[in-house]
């Protein structure tokens, strides 16, 4: 069961870390199907009807169904905090909302949707016995977040005054990068988070995509944190795809 296997993981996250990721999906199944292929993921029953997403028997991920058609169809990064509420309370007085109060996940934690100034939207997750990722960084599993905003300057501010040690403290490894919209989507293009999934091989994975129905939006292009590519699983969520 999801609450036994979420105690296995024993790595903690600091405040403001991106420590999980999940897909809202019209079709579950298909989602299996796809992000097992892709990425060599297994899969196991979680809380209510979402499933986690297990590399080698760590935790990596979740899909669930949207319960609502007009939902969009998405990958959500969520960034850890000792008191979802608490944070949720700051986040509104920086300028931005809670989309979804505070809600608790079973024994697993507390979750919660928020949204930046400029509609961006991430996840919140304070730990109870699932802590996040099993596994991170590594080949087939969550190593970065990318915000693509119109602002890159006032994005800094509010995530910086967040989030200050996992941004810009001493010892501050963050995962979590900020990029005007226009680098990379249309101007029209509405400001969002892009979860990243490192790769062995970008083209081999491109191939995997284009096989499994899926798409590319953006062909392989050069960052500061890796060779990245953009894409679509064969149910329209976007994601990226990143080699180091």
């Amino acid at each position: 069961m999801a609450e036994n296997r979420a105690s296995t993981n024993e790595e903690t996250y600091g405040e403001g870390v991106p420590c999980w990721v999940d897909a809202q999906l019209p079709d579950v199944e298909a989602g299996k199907r796809f992000y097992g292929e892709l990425f060599g993921w297994t899969f196991e029953e979680a809380h209510g009807s979402s499933v986690w997403a297990l590399l080698d028997g760590d935790p990596v991920a979740a899909l669930a169904p949207k319960t609502d058609g007009r939902m969009p169809t998405v990958w959500t990064v969520s960034f850890c905090t000792s008191d979802a509420g608490a944070l949720g309370r700051r986040i509104t007085a920086a300028g931005g909302q809670v989309v979804t109060a505070p809600y608790p996940v079973g024994d697993l934690g507390v979750a919660a949707l928020a949204a930046d100034p400029e509609g961006a939207v991430f996840g919140l997750w304070q730990p109870g016995t699932h802590r996040g990722f099993g596994r991170r960084r590594r080949p087939n599993t969550f190593v970065w977040a990318e915000l693509y905003t119109r602002d890159t300057a006032a994005a800094n501010t509010f995530y910086g005054g967040l989030f200050h040690d996992a941004l810009f403290g001493t010892d501050a490894e963050p995962d979590f990068g900020r990029a005007e919209v226009t680098d990379v989507f249309p101007a029209e293009m509405p400001p969002h988070f892009l979860v990243h999934f490192r790769v062995a091989d970008l083209g081999d994975a491109l191939g995997a995509v284009h096989r499994l129905g899926g798409r590319v939006q953006a062909a392989p292009f050069g960052t500061s944190y890796g060779v990245v590519a953009v894409v679509t699983d064969n149910q329209g969520a976007s994601f990226a795809l990143l080699q180091r």
